[in-house]
């Protein structure tokens, strides 16, 4: 049935309709359509959710089963289901009108909704009014009304061409344009102008990004929108600008229109997956998938790890990879030139001051600013980050007397994880604009999972080369390498490339090493990541998610968690770092990931930690019986007391749709490992809590201040078009 525009609305009983449906309660969305939703779990009975579960999983152990945990069945449905005492609803969903204003420019909702941030409100504020010096937005403040930022980090299937229309998601969206009269093509048709393609593609830009706005719990427990309070929509066009700090971009930007920016500031943020709460109040959030955008910059790897020759990376000179977009990306593909930016503009961590316009870029205090907006972490690197988190006390704050340490990991086959370190120290008392000039420099090291066993991913080979899983009591040992071509540690494949005592640095600037082009300064070192550390001899990992560090960690030390999904492609190199030949076959078999840890040599201060060692804290499997069983883990969530929780991407899948995607509670108590008194050992078994519609996915989950909110993003239901969904409206 054909959408039909403004034009051709009735009034029925004071109701204005479109195609039979409610244009004003809808903003001009197809009821039916499946679409992302951002949903609160609470207590019926308005508890704490975090005590709620432990003590059910405390009551499982000894022996109090009760129809804990969520069942497993039934994998395809198209609810949201939750434990018997735990209720469920829908906050906001893509495309809502964020504020009374529903205008086409006003801010919406945005697409495929992922990670969350919760600030309650008072976070900041003493009993009087009055700023708390150095309070972190962690647990802090009203569990009853505040402020989320969530990212959205794509639109699923296909963009309209000139001889196809859009499909799915990308259909809901032309939908909304025409009932907005933004377009007047019929969005079904499959011959579509430029000028159309064009404005499709410029209201693509407005669903990526990130929403700020104002939420408030009920008399009756439901969660709403506060469409009174200011709301901030942060996105791809050049409406958003972010300064790049610690690297240069090959050329200046400009916005939409041509306009030149300021040196060091770019236009949009895009493919916002998962992120980081920072103790002074902003938010990072991992730009991931952005060669879809504009093209790839490291395109000298093929879907199986492979190097590519001709594409910029070929020994005997300076790498020279394509900066300027391409116009067969989905927003380079704009007939404007304007519309287009340089791929080395996206694909960083980028932290939002919040509240704050969009188009605020920061202006350090070390250079005369006031230390506000927003800004690229370019010292970091270039990659496919999905995620960051930061050491913090057990308060959540930042540590004295210590550089500030961000980890994060870049999301693709053979990703690694990195430890950013601050030059300067933090010091108890500093104001906001100081803490974030700390951010201005910093060191940047790899993680070298020595010893991993290159075929697998997850497992370590022993001295009598037996392949084992790491354990706790059986860990691996790996070192943090700096990635710069000033580096003197040791690059892992020197003694395989013949020259052991070879430096990273001199690794790097050698034109020939490894088969790779070099690296002649710092920048293109971080322009390009995936290529520089593979050009050293990094082990390859299997898709590192997420990494979230928990200062009040059950065994009394402070631990990293690390979500690997899976990996199922083969890897770039072989097992002493040397670039393995196109021709050669290793795949990974790793389908179903797990929840690893990582503990520092220094956990009480990790930026002077040069080591570290790794085990297996849960294993994935997909048999769809037990109903303990979890696969493909993505996002985690530490609670007050330091409970691990996680959701996941791929259960569906992977239990040949026996099991949907879903929120977990991973059982440390180590009281649960043994014990006379107990029927049930629990310790190490993952209980599911929620599920959501089949074929979406559980992201960004998040605590309210009092942990009596669990906040998730349900992201792209009805994706595959062999499980539709009509989610969050009923069928």
């Amino acid at each position: 049935m054909r959408w039909v525009g403004r034009a051709l609305a009735t009034t029925v009983v004071g109701l204005t309709l479109v195609n039979g449906f409610n244009a004003e309660v809808y903003g001009q969305v197809d009821p039916q359509a499946p679409l992302s939703s951002l949903v609160a779990i609470t207590h019926e009975k308005g508890g704490d959710i975090v005590s709620f579960v432990k003590k059910k999983v405390k009551d499982f152990a000894f022996g109090d089963l009760d129809g804990f945990p969520l069942p497993l069945e039934p994998g395809v449905s198209d609810t949201m289901r939750v434990l018997k005492g735990l209720r469920s609803n829908v906050v906001v969903k893509w495309l809502d009108p964020l504020t009374t204003d529903t205008s086409p420019d006003a801010p919406r909702y945005g697409a495929n909704n992922d990670y969350i941030a919760y600030f309650g409100d008072g976070w900041d504020k003493d009993w009087k009014g009055s700023d708390i010096p150095n309070s972190a937005p962690q647990f802090n403040g009203s569990g009853k009304a505040g402020w989320l930022w969530v990212n959205h980090e794509y639109i699923s299937n296909d963009l309209p061409t000139a001889t196809s229309a859009p499909t799915g998601q990308n259909l809901t969206l032309g939908k909304h344009l025409f009932g907005l009269d933004i377009l007047n093509n019929d969005v079904t048709a499959n011959v579509w102008n430029q000028a159309d393609l064009d404005t499709f593609i410029k209201n693509y830009k407005k669903q990526l990004g990130g929403s700020w706005f104002r939420i408030v719990r009920d008399s009756s427990g439901n969660w709403t929108v506060d469409k009174t309070a200011k709301a901030v929509r942060y996105d791809s066009t050049s409406n958003t600008l972010a300064r790049i700090t610690g690297y240069n971009t090959y050329l200046p930007d400009h916005n939409d229109d041509g306009q030149s920016l300021p040196q060091g500031v770019v236009a949009g943020i895009a493919g916002d997956c998962s992120g980081a709460q920072t103790p002074w109040g902003t938010i990072i959030t991992g730009e991931e998938n952005v060669q879809d955008y504009y093209g790839d910059l490291e395109t000298a790897w093929d879907g199986n790890q492979k190097f590519v020759a001709g594409k910029g990376f070929d020994p005997g000179k300076i790498i020279a990879p394509t900066y300027e977009a391409s116009t067969a990306g989905d927003l380079g593909r704009i007939s404007d030139p304007n519309g287009r930016h340089n791929r080395d503009t996206l694909g960083y961590p980028v932290e939002i001051d919040l509240g704050l316009p969009a188009n605020k870029f920061y202006t350090s205090v070390k250079a005369g600013g006031d230390g506000t907006g927003h800004r690229k972490h370019g010292s970091m690197g270039r990659a496919r980050w999905e995620n960051a988190t930061l050491v913090v006390d057990a308060k959540w704050e930042l540590i004295p007397n210590q550089p500030i340490v961000i980890y994060a990991g870049n999301d693709r086959r053979g990703g690694r994880i990195y430890k950013w370190v601050s030059k300067d120290a933090y010091r108890k008392g500093m104001r906001k604009g100081d803490i974030r000039a700390l951010l201005d420099e910093g060191t940047l090291y790899v993680a070298h999972f020595a010893g991993l066993d290159n075929k697998t991913g997850n497992t370590i080979l022993t001295s009598d080369n037996k392949s084992v899983v790491p354990t706790e009591s059986a860990p691996g040992k790996g070192q943090w390498l700096h990635l710069s071509v000033n580096s003197k540690d040791t690059a892992p494949n020197g003694s395989a490339l013949g020259t052991a005592s070879k430096t990273i640095g001199d690794a790097l600037k050698d034109v020939n090493w490894n088969g790779i082009g070099g690296f002649a300064t710092d920048d293109d070192v971080r322009r390009a990541l995936f290529t520089a550390e593979a050009k050293v001899g990094v082990m390859e990992l299997n898709r590192p998610e997420d990494l979230e560090w928990n200062p009040r960690d059950s065994s009394e030390t402070p631990r990293l968690y690390i979500a690997f999904t899976n990996h199922t492609g083969g890897t770039q190199l072989d097992q002493s770092g040397k670039l393995l030949g196109a021709d050669v076959t290793n795949q990974r078999a790793d389908r179903d990931g797990g929840i690893w840890a990582l503990q520092e040599a220094n956990a009480e201060n990790p930026a002077t930690s040069k080591t570290f060692t790794f085990f297996q804290v849960a294993k994935g499997s997909a048999a769809g019986k037990d109903k303990f069983e979890f696969a493909n883990p993505d996002n985690i969530m530490i609670d007050r007391q330091g409970g691990v929780w996680f959701g996941t991407d791929g259960n569906f899948g992977r239990t040949s749709k026996k099991a949907a995607d879903a929120i977990y509670y991973l059982d440390l108590n180590r009281a649960h490992i043994e014990g006379p008194m107990l029927f049930n050992l629990t310790f190490g078994k993952a209980f599911r809590v929620a599920a959501v519609p089949s074929d979406a996915e559980t992201t960004g989950p998040a605590f309210s201040a009092d942990q009596g909110t669990i906040f998730l993003s349900v992201q792209h239901p009805g994706e595959d078009p062999s499980n539709p969904s009509t989610f969050p409206q009923p069928r």
